[in-house]
């Protein structure tokens, strides 16, 4: 408004100024006339943009007002400590039980009280399921046996998964055959049983070694490697009981773990005659660290030790049941050693593992002569890359040594696999293979075995053609 005056006022001036001098008194008059009304107009002007400044001023008075009495009515947000926010992880999955289960989390007043049926989400305690098998074709060249070629459907595998509350959960595997349905691992861990320290209870592959521990589906080739079938049976070492998983303090720029494995002495290969029910005990040291940031280093100790005390001797061309608990231990070493570039882990890798195995078993001769020992020896070697994302080249070797008996081949007292009549026996295998994998579901492998040695069975060939096929949400584990 003053700045609109100002040009006013000097208009006026000028228009004044300018009057000729000659300019009569009635002139001047009607001059000064017109100046008040323009004042009076002025004034006016200035009255009412008052009035709006002052009703404007009031009206942003009152939505100032209002806006802190809302902010002073909104609940503040409370501060979160440190504390809260690293609630543990068995507080919520404690917490996620009792919502699963329908339960009321605190007592409400009945104004606030909201009633749930819990079994609409029953589902969710339901195990998670998934499947895998495998169907393999091969073509045998043996001398002196007949069979050369033909399909096996080995096994469909059926897992379950389930934690039952936040502190363990549930897994169990069952294969079945066209022929058998059977339990290969059922079992309960318990988590947080003390510092880093976990609990397995029921039937598993025991940690001997790392391969050992893998089911047939979860190889790198078809088959578990010679030494595990010829020490521990065609099916490896599993057996019902307890583990202890401990995850060590750390070793310098090592990672460290122990498991203990305390079970009954089941293993038909090695405690087929165990009668006293004394258990066997078994222990597996991991040490891994880095090497680079492409490359990490990872080796283990195992020893297995059991007792047998029921033995079929021959005596004057008569079988008899003599009782004597006897040892038998198996010790074992492993080692693997990968290589994968972080930035190109999906399609470029190298990865060497080997296991090594020592078997020392005391018996009663089967021919009568008394309290014996067994001692044979193995070991498996292979390296594999992946030269793609979908193709991966390996190579494996075998090698087995038994021990040399002269009462090795007795008739229905047969020590064979663990130890032949000549002195010279030992058995070896080599198995290139390739696998593609056609998706997350589905491998195709292909692989050559050769396998020849002296004193024991005649050299073999055999060519296979496998598809693995897995579906469900843990399709990946190897147990």
């Amino acid at each position: 408004m003053r700045k609109a005056i100002i040009p006013i006022l000097l208009l006026v001036l000028i228009m004044t100024l300018a009057q000729p001098v000659w300019a009569t008194d009635s002139d001047m008059t009607k001059l000064k006339e017109q100046m008040q009304k323009i004042q009076q107009q002025m004034d006016e002007m200035k009255k009412s943009h008052d009035r709006e400044m002052a009703e404007l001023k009031k009206h942003y008075e009152e939505e100032l007002n209002a806006l802190k009495e809302q902010i002073k009515k909104t609940p503040q947000k409370q501060t979160v400590t440190d504390k809260q926010e690293a609630q543990s992880e068995a507080d919520y999955l404690r917490q996620l039980a009792q919502n699963l289960a329908g339960e009321e989390e605190k007592k409400k007043s009945p104004e606030e009280t909201v009633f749930k049926f819990g079994g609409l989400s029953l589902q969710k305690m339901n195990p998670e399921i998934s499947l895998a098998g495998d169907v393999t074709w091969d073509y045998h060249d043996q001398d002196d046996t007949r069979r050369r070629s033909g399909f096996d459907f080995r096994y469909i595998e059926v897992n379950f998964q389930a934690y039952l509350d936040p502190y363990s959960r549930l897994k169990a595997v069952i294969p079945a055959t066209e022929d058998d349905v059977a339990v290969e691992e059922a079992y309960y861990t318990y988590f947080g049983l003390g510092k880093d320290l976990n609990v397995d209870i029921g039937k598993f592959r025991q940690q001997f070694g790392v391969v050992n521990r893998w089911h047939e589906h979860g190889l790198d080739q078809i088959e578990h490697p010679m030494p595990i079938k010829r020490i521990f049976g065609p099916e490896g070492l599993a057996q019902t009981g307890v583990s202890f998983d401990w995850t060590m303090p750390k070793l310098g720029q090592s990672y460290q773990g122990l498991i203990v494995q305390i079970t009954n002495s089941e293993n038909e290969q090695l405690f087929g005659g165990e009668t006293l029910g004394n258990p066997s005990v078994l222990f597996h040291y991991k040490n891994y660290r880095d090497l680079t940031e492409n490359t990490y280093l990872e080796w283990g100790l195992s020893g297995l030790c059991g007792w047998m005390d029921e033995w079929d001797v021959s005596r004057s061309g008569t079988v008899t049941q003599e009782h004597d608990a006897l040892c038998t231990h198996v010790w074992g070493a492993d080692l693997t050693l990968l290589w994968e570039p972080m930035e190109r882990a999906l399609y470029r890798n190298l990865e060497w593992r080997s296991e090594f195995f020592y078997l020392d078993r005391n018996l009663l001769a089967p021919d009568g002569s008394g309290r014996d020992n067994i001692q044979a020896w193995g070991a498996f070697s292979y390296v594999q890359s992946k030269i793609s994302r979908k193709v991966t080249l390996g190579i494996r070797g075998d090698f087995f040594k038994p021990d040399s008996k002269d009462y090795a081949t007795l008739d229905d007292l047969s020590t064979i696999p663990l130890a032949y009549s000549n002195k010279t026996a030992y058995r070896w295998q080599v198995s290139p293979y390739i696998t593609w994998q056609q998706s997350e579901w589905v491998k195709f492998r292909s692989e050559f075995d050769h396998a020849d040695g002296r004193g024991m069975e005649k050299a073999q060939d055999i060519f296979w053609l496998q598809v693995i096929f897995e579906a469900g949400p843990h399709k990946h584990e190897r147990y």
